[in-house]
Order: C-alpha cells, then structure tokens, then sequence
C-alpha cells in the first residue's frame, strides 16, 4: 500500500534544509505521496528510510522498454488521469501486425519501417511490428520472426504467441538481443512464458479474458513471484465500451489506489475488420491510457491522423511545442523580399512557412517569441502586441537588409497596425491575410500593388 504524506514525513530527516526545492520537509512528502517528486531530490535520507519509502517513491506505474538499440521505445511512468494535471510523458507504441504464414510478411515489415512523416517538425513513425503466430510449428514461426527482423532492422519486435516453445525458438535465433516483447501469457501458460520471458529478460504481456482485472491481479503477482517484472497489462476486452471501462480502471486503481499488481502499462488490441472501425478503436485508446496500440491495417490516412492524434495529446499542455524566435529566409530571398511576421508556436509557423514557399515568392518570416502560442492566443493574452512587433523588427536588424519598409502583420490582429505604425516611424504596416491558406494569393497580387 502507498504511504501518506504524513507517514512519509515521519521517515525523513525533518531539517527542513530546502535542498529539494520544497520549503519544508512536509511539503515535499506530501508532494511525494502524490507522486508528483522522487525521492532522490533528499539529499539526506537514510538507507533504511529509503527502503520503507520504496512504495511511495516508485512510480505509480511502471516504466518498460520494448526493443533496443536507438528505435527502442518506453511506456509507463505517467503519474496523472488527465493531461492538463500536470502532462503525459511516454507517448504509446503504434506497432502495426503481420501473421507469420503471410506471404507478404517481409514486404510489410519492411513498409512499417519505412513509414515516417514530419509534421511541426518533428518526425513522426511507427514504433514496431507484432509478428503474429498463425499456424505451423516452432521452428516456422521462428523463421517468420527472422524474415521480419531482417526485412525491417532495428525495427522493436512484439512476439505475439502464447507457444512458448515457439517464443523461445525465435528468441534463440537472435531476437533476444533486441529485447522484443512477449504477449502471450495467460491464466492457463503463465508459468512456461515466464520461464521464457526469465530466460531472455524480456518484458511480458499478462493477458485476461473479457476485462477480468481480478484474474490481472494474480497474473501480475504469479509472475512477479517467478521473477518476472517488466510486465505489460492487456484486459482481454473487444468492444469500445469495454477498452474504455477497463483501461480507465486500471489507470484509476494505480493512480488513486496504489494497486501495485495493475501498476502497469497497457496494450490495446485496436484490431478490427476495417481500417475505419480499428481508427476509432486505436483513437480511444490512444486517448485513454493505452502504451501499445496494435493496429492490423496500414492505411496511411488512418495511420497520419492517429500519429497526428498522438503528438496532440502527449505534448505538455503547459509547454507549447514551438520553433525558435529569429529571422527565417523561405526561398531565396533578396533585399526587394517581402517582410512578414508571425508568433513561434510550430503550427503557427509551419502552416505559414509552407504557404510563403508554395506561394514561389521568396519571403523573409520573423518569427516573434510569443512564448509558443498562436496569433489570436497570443495577441489575446498580451504576447503580441505593437510594442512586441516593433522591438522584433528592431532587434532582428532587418532594416539594414531590405530596400523598403514593408511589414506584413496577421490578418487576425490588424487592429494593431495603427500602433505598430507609431511603434515604428518610416515603415508602412500591411495587413496579411487572416488564414495561412490565402498567403500564396496575398504575396502574388497584394503584395507587389504596395
């Protein structure tokens, strides 16, 4: 059972020394009972204390890494329900699945290796394979897991089996090395999987049928008792009602009730007989507390809108994703270029740059430090104001670099032109477009009309 904060206090030092960045020893127990700091930031605690403190200062759920090498990826770790508490820290796996008697299997792990997009900046992929056993015997399912791992390396492979000695063969034909993950164990071969996931020291998927989290329960403690702790929980459900009742209340009992035998990630089996009905599924589970989602379709829009969903979420609510507040030339500018200015969230920025480019007329794009909000966020929280615009300008030394005196505001905060105007003595202040969609237009006709 988790400690409280007062029965945390009673086990530090109480020197209240404020080298853990919490004004007293109080403050920082109760901050760690609700899993909001480590325990490691006292630099005073005892052995002894540490030990006791072991339940309240491990995360409430438990960290597992799936592959090696540099494609490998962590789930687990998150410590609150709702990203706006704090933020989500270990985005889920989207692994696409392949049988192992397909003819196109090396051609398809092959594609999801492949797979990437950049959105924002950031390059966005697939994060792995579930080689899925179907049909023949050991040996067979070993070589399919031999032909994926060659057609797609690097690539964090899931061995998706409950054949023990079909696991262990491709295990011993070397994808032990890269630390795939075993999802297969069951009420009824926990104890052969184990010995395998033990044998190689990989993690292991604990499933049940029909959401039976109490058969979860003594899954999850048969096998920590055998050794085995990098666990991943799959609730056996196969509905979008179930996945929701189920992985909401996995996530509540190792949050709020400190069950440390459910104190684990998830997977989502998002299978389903069309890519539309498995889009939904893999959507709520990426929603709702999923660190695997096993998709069995490819369709590239559905896997751009999940990935596209996936960094939406687990970007930290507090900390905008956003570029860097300089000048930006698009194309190849000249002193005759126009001037135009923006704030430095990355969708802001990307939406704007990629127009001014398509549009074929070289641009210069002063990208203003709105600390990663929007234009209208921005100019309506006082980010973006005349007096910004103007000192952006200033300090960017465009002036000495242009032949005119044109600047181009957003659309959306044309209000301010007047002051920016005042702001700025000599420059003429042009108002742009209010959507990036109409910048192309803009610079072609408006532009050179000035």
């Amino acid at each position: 059972m988790a400690l409280t904060g007062l029965q945390i206090y009673k086990l530090l030092p109480q020197t209240n020394c404020k080298e853990c960045g919490f004004p007293t020893c109080l403050a920082f127990a109760m901050k760690l009972a609700q899993k909001g700091t480590e325990l490691e930031k006292c630099p005073y605690v005892s052995e002894d204390a540490k030990t006791a403190l072991d339940a309240a200062s491990a995360p409430p759920i438990k960290l597992v890494t799936v592959g090696s090498g540099e494609r490998a990826f962590e789930i687990g770790n998150e410590t609150v329900l709702f990203r706006h508490e704090k933020t989500f820290y270990h985005q889920p796996g989207l692994v696409v699945r392949v049988k192992s008697d397909d003819p196109q299997l090396a051609e398809k792990a092959a594609s999801a290796a492949a797979y990437g997009l950049e959105r924002v900046g950031m390059q966005l992929r697939l994060d792995g394979l579930a080689v899925q056993q179907s049909g023949g015997d050991a040996a067979a399912y070993a070589a399919a897991v031999a032909a994926a791992r060659a057609a797609a390396p690097g690539l964090p492979i899931i061995l998706a089996t409950g054949d023990a000695a079909a696991a262990d063969a491709a295990l011993a034909g070397g994808a032990a090395a890269e630390k795939p993950l075993l999802w297969g164990a069951d009420a009824g071969n926990w104890q052969a999987m184990a010995g395998v996931a033990k044998k190689h020291a990989c993690p292991l998927v604990i499933s049940a049928e029909g959401g039976d989290l109490g058969g979860l329960v003594d899954l999850s403690e048969n096998v920590r008792g055998a050794g085995v702790e990098d666990l991943v929980l799959d609730p056996g459900t196969a509905s979008l009602n179930a996945d929701l009742s189920a992985f909401t209340q996995l996530r509540r009992l190792a949050l709020k009730k400190g069950t440390r035998a459910l104190g684990l990630p998830i997977i989502a089996d998002a299978g389903a007989p069309t890519w539309q009905q498995e889009l939904v599924r893999a959507t709520q589970a990426i929603a709702k507390y999923a660190g695997i989602v096993v998709l069995d379709h490819a369709e590239p829009g559905a896997l751009y809108s999940l990935l596209t969903l996936r960094q939406n979420i687990y970007t930290d609510p507090q900390k905008p994703i956003q570029v860097d507040p300089k000048m930006y030339e698009v194309g190849n500018v000249t002193a005759e270029s126009p001037l135009l200015i923006t704030t430095n969230f990355s969708l802001t920025y990307f939406s704007v740059s990629g127009e001014v480019e398509g549009s074929g007329v070289p641009a210069w794009l002063l990208v203003a430090d709105c600390d990663g909000q929007s234009v209208l966020t921005a100019w309506a929280a006082g980010k973006l104001d005349a007096e910004k615009i103007a000192k952006s300008v200033k300090d960017s030394g465009i002036g000495n670099k242009l032949t005119h005196k044109k600047l181009v505001i957003p659309g959306h905060v044309a209000g301010l032109s007047g002051e920016v105007e005042e702001e700025l003595p000599g420059w003429q202040i042009m108002v742009g477009p209010r959507d990036a969609v109409d910048i192309p237009s803009y610079l072609k006709t408006v532009w050179p009309a000035a």
